[in-house]
């Protein structure tokens, strides 16, 4: 075996440097390895042969195609659900903010209303800037519009302005977001 290998690369080395040869080593008891012209005169498979090889193999590539339509249909159903989550995120927020907004108007009882109703714009003006923003904004928001207006005419230009706002976003049926 040493022998071969020796004899194999003195081969190479020592043969004429221009032409590179193809050393093939053969096990004692072994054939003989094709020859690159026997390979080219070998047999071309008969269309029976072909036919076989195709019928083998389309359960083969049909359970693939099957496999990659299921992986696809999978990666789409992922999809659905990261909007579906994302939807049930905003409708969640949506509730919350009609939540919110329900309150708001809830805080301006008729009684605290019929009380604003009736003082004079003057001294409700100075009153309503004192009380919480959100209140005043509400408490507003049902008085009478005519009567509003007066009030936050004799109130100071920034406390009417952030009245306003409130009352502005409060009226929006639209969601903030």
């Amino acid at each position: 075996m040493k022998l071969i290998a020796a004899v194999a690369i003195a081969a190479l080395m020592g043969g004429n440097p221009g032409r590179a040869e193809e050393v093939r080593q053969v096990l004692p008891g072994g054939q003989a390895p094709a020859q690159p012209a026997d390979l080219a005169r070998g047999k071309t498979p008969d269309e029976s042969e072909i036919q076989r090889f195709c019928s083998n193999i389309a359960d083969a590539a049909r359970d693939r195609r099957y496999a990659l339509q299921a992986e696809e249909l999978k990666q789409l159903q992922a999809g659905i659900d990261e909007r579906m989550k994302a939807l049930e995120t905003k409708r969640s927020e949506y509730e919350q903010w009609l939540k919110r907004r329900e309150v708001f108007l809830a805080r301006a009882e008729e009684s605290v209303v019929k009380i604003y109703a009736g003082m004079k714009p003057d001294a409700a003006a100075e009153r309503l800037a004192m009380v919480n923003a959100e209140l005043a904004a509400a408490i507003l928001m049902k008085l009478d519009a005519r009567k509003a207006g007066v009030i936050l005419n004799e109130m100071d230009q920034k406390a009417a302005a952030t009245l306003t706002g409130i009352m502005a976003s409060a009226a929006r049926r639209v969601d903030p977001s």
